[in-house]
């Protein structure tokens, strides 16, 4: 059985690799990750994600898509002001409580300190993200069921 640590390595070694698709098997253990558009596991009840890196559209839905270049993300995100969440863990990030449920919080929803604004799904536990201030949600920098790594930005939360 591989441990977190050495699970990250491989995600993080993965991502950065060009391969497109990776499955280990160690007895009861399995890890696959894919970077395709569709996975092998889509007929599933556990849904498998891409871990594509985000389109640039996507990293501030704020923004008209005209400002929206594949040069400018890091130009532009820093220019939303607020408290950014990151991600406490790695895994699959789910910004609604279940598939039939409206999400937790959109962009302009209120947001109270200790409130559940997503899950992240690692190793079949689901762990909640809290806001950690009052305040507005300006951006969501993610999608649902997309995977995140540990430290990366989720939300930007306009304090009150």
């Amino acid at each position: 059985m591989l441990k977190i640590n050495e699970i990250k390595e491989l995600v993080s070694q993965f991502d950065q690799s060009t391969l497109t698709e990776f499955d280990l098997k160690d007895g009861q253990f399995e890890l696959y990750m894919n970077k395709n558009e569709m996975s092998r596991g889509m007929g599933q009840t556990v849904p498998t994600t891409s871990a594509s890196e985000p389109q640039p559209q996507q990293v501030v839905p704020a923004l008209p898509k005209e400002e929206s270049h594949a040069v400018q993300p890091e130009a532009v995100a820093p220019t939303i002001d607020g408290t950014e969440v990151k991600s406490p863990i790695v895994g699959i990030v789910y910004l609604q409580p279940s598939p039939d449920k409206p999400a937790f919080k959109k962009v302009g929803d209120k947001v109270s300190k200790g409130e559940v604004i997503c899950i992240i799904e690692a190793m079949k536990l689901m762990n909640e993200v809290t806001s950690d201030v009052d305040g507005e949600i300006v951006a969501i920098l993610i999608d649902n069921e997309e995977v995140v790594e540990y430290g990366q930005p989720l939300f930007i939360i306009q304090p009150n």
